[in-house]
């Protein structure tokens, strides 16, 4: 399995969730999967890992590397890397996180890196998240939730995606909202529309059952696909 990014349409849409289960999944299989997640903000936790995600993250993953190497970038405000690094005032140095990045590349047979936000959340003033994934060179699996509004939402980004020359490797539809799009009808809508691969199609689960998702993945030969 190679090296990839995972995004999102949004916010909130159940990156973490699928970046875990995927690792969890590969890791069954035997598979070394490190993780990353450069940018995490929100609030600290006391113990363990600062951030949430970035504990999840390395709990299905199995992985013992470093916080600093899995999580370059935490700042204590639920806001964009962009926003929180101007209002605490600190400097966001690109090239090492691309640093981390590459020595992960050489502890790990692949590494897959979670972004924060969706593709457009910015990163410094003229440098968001599509521009990290195109300075990784990674493809790219995105999540799309299935509130209305999702089609528009996940065509943008697949937009974004070909404007930057970033290669998507598929979607993932997440029913975030149960009362949302109807997941099948969204999936024939965005093969229609953008002729991507539609990985699987996860149904509403309390609390991110990253067992369950894992399932999901695996009874739809995710892994191999990727």
């Amino acid at each position: 399995m190679r090296s990839f990014f995972i995004t999102a349409t949004d916010t909130g849409i159940g990156k973490t969730t699928l970046t875990c289960a995927i690792s969890n999944a590969a890791r069954s299989l035997g598979i070394d999967v490190g993780v990353m997640k450069p940018f995490a903000t929100g609030i600290a936790q006391k113990n363990g890992p600062k951030s949430a995600d970035v504990e999840l993250l390395v709990k299905y993953s199995g992985v013992t590397d470093s916080e600093s190497l899995i999580n370059p970038y935490f700042f204590p405000i639920p806001t964009s890397p962009y926003r929180a690094a101007k209002q605490l005032g600190q400097k966001i140095e690109i090239e090492s996180v691309l640093n981390c990045f590459e020595k992960l590349q050489t502890m790990h047979d692949c590494v897959l890196v979670e972004g924060i936000g969706g593709i457009l959340t910015p990163i410094l003033k003229d440098y968001f998240v599509a521009d990290l994934i195109k300075d990784l060179n990674l493809g790219t699996v995105i999540v799309a939730g299935n509130k209305m509004g999702s089609a528009n939402h996940t065509m943008m980004t697949l937009n974004i995606c070909k404007k930057y020359g970033i290669r998507v490797l598929g979607l993932v539809i997440n029913q975030t909202d149960p009362d949302g799009y109807d997941l099948t009808d969204l999936e024939d809508d965005l093969v229609l529309l953008s002729g991507v691969e539609i990985l699987c199609k996860i149904p509403h689960i309390q609390s991110g059952d990253i067992k369950l998702v894992t399932e999901i993945l695996q009874q739809n030969s995710v892994i191999s696909r990727l």
